[in-house]
């Protein structure tokens, strides 16, 4: 133990010394800041400001979070890193992963109709807490005002953003009706993936998209190198408004479903998926451009929908065509967002139905807010440098 950590240790005891019992939280959000940031300096292989060639990247302040415990509320600093190395504290690990999984239990609540009863045995099965039934209800109203805070939090420079919607039923004035859930993942310029936001309802198409890309411009996204999205009811026309100029790229694996409907025979399920598989792997547009050609002369006889329906949809999957090869494959599809749909569609097959607008968005926004977190504390998705891993 160096000097340094024992006059930590010492200041911890006298705020027991002082205070008693009351100054426990006090002391182990202490204990526990000074041991996040001996961490961090032994993944780092550096002390603060030490030189050293062995140094693997650097520190970067510290974000303040509040973590529930059976001592009381602790008051920590996570540190922070930067320089292409992944951290996050040990210590915290467990408490976030059960911290996350009270959040989406907490939302799926709503929908289902748990009795408070069942809600206290859910937090002290999950925190090994005993909560009465008044923290229940304030528990409840704290997650609404989170998952708000969430959906309203600023937003910064994102270069690649993806968008996709799906559908789940709700009841709406005595009718059930589909609710389309909005929803933008993105790739910030340090390589991590994000969930930007969603939205849902019954709207329109082209004015709930506009109203959702607004929002994420008014929440401050900029920066936008590439769009990836599937031809949605009113989603190209809200973006041309919206995000003039932006290159958008068609997802490549709906465009290859997509064209099956054209399909006269199916027979030729595999040459077209060949075909169109090999136009958008092409090694630039140029002879991607070509290969189509090709193809809609090939079967502008004996599948002429199919040859009508490429020359109008398969260009617009080329922009893709403007990034660096190894881009390509991580950013030519929605598959980001697919991984989120099947999360969310397990967890909403249980409710089947959804008493309102809001009630569907409570639990989406805690999925995907659940989902953002570990993005982003978790390992890059594309290198700062703009290479895949």
């Amino acid at each position: 133990m160096t000097r340094k950590d024992f006059s930590r240790l010492i200041e911890a005891v006298k705020i027991v010394e002082e205070l008693g019992f009351e100054g426990i939280t006090e002391a182990m959000s202490l204990l526990l800041n000074e041991a996040m940031k001996a961490e961090r300096s032994r993944v780092l292989g550096a002390e603060s400001y030490e030189r050293t060639e062995l140094r693997k990247g650097y520190a970067n302040g510290y974000k303040p979070k509040t973590v529930s415990s059976r001592i009381g509320d602790l008051e920590l600093e996570i540190p922070q890193v930067r320089g292409g190395v992944d951290f996050y504290p040990s210590a915290l690990e467990k408490g976030l992963r059960s911290e996350r999984a009270l959040k989406t239990a907490m939302a799926e609540m709503y929908v289902q109709g748990v009795t408070t009863r069942k809600v206290r045995k859910v937090f002290e099965e999950m925190c090994g807490l005993e909560v009465s039934s008044m923290e229940v209800s304030r528990a409840a109203k704290l997650l609404d005002e989170e998952l708000e805070k969430w959906r309203n939090r600023s937003l910064g420079e994102i270069p690649y953003v993806q968008f996709d919607a799906r559908y789940e039923k709700v009841r709406l004035g005595g009718s059930v009706v589909s609710a389309a859930v909005l929803i933008a993942v993105g790739i910030t310029p340090e390589g991590k993936r994000t969930v930007l936001g969603t939205s849902v309802s019954v709207s329109e198409g082209e004015i709930h998209w506009r109203k959702f890309f607004e929002s994420l411009v008014i929440r401050g996204l900029h920066g936008i190198k590439m769009i990836t999205g599937d031809d949605c009811q009113g989603l190209k026309t809200a973006m041309r408004a919206v995000f003039t100029g932006v290159p958008w790229t068609r997802c490549h694996v709906h465009l290859q479903r997509n064209a099956f409907a054209y399909i006269p025979k199916k027979d030729m399920k595999e040459d077209v998926a060949g075909k169109i598989s090999g136009i958008l792997t092409a090694p630039d547009r140029a002879e991607a451009e070509r290969l189509l050609d090709k193809a809609i002369s090939l079967y502008e006889k004996k599948a002429p929908k199919l040859a009508a329906w490429m020359a109008d949809n398969i260009p617009e999957g080329f922009a893709v065509f403007e990034l660096e090869p190894k881009l390509r494959r991580k950013l030519r599809s929605t598959n980001m967002i697919e991984r989120l749909n099947r999360e969310i569609k397990r967890r909403t097959r249980v409710s089947t139905l959804f008493p309102n607008e809001e009630a569907l968005l409570r639990l989406v926004s805690a999925i995907l807010m659940e989902q953002s977190e570990e993005w982003e504390s978790g390992r890059n998705y594309l290198l700062s440098e703009g290479c895949c891993y």
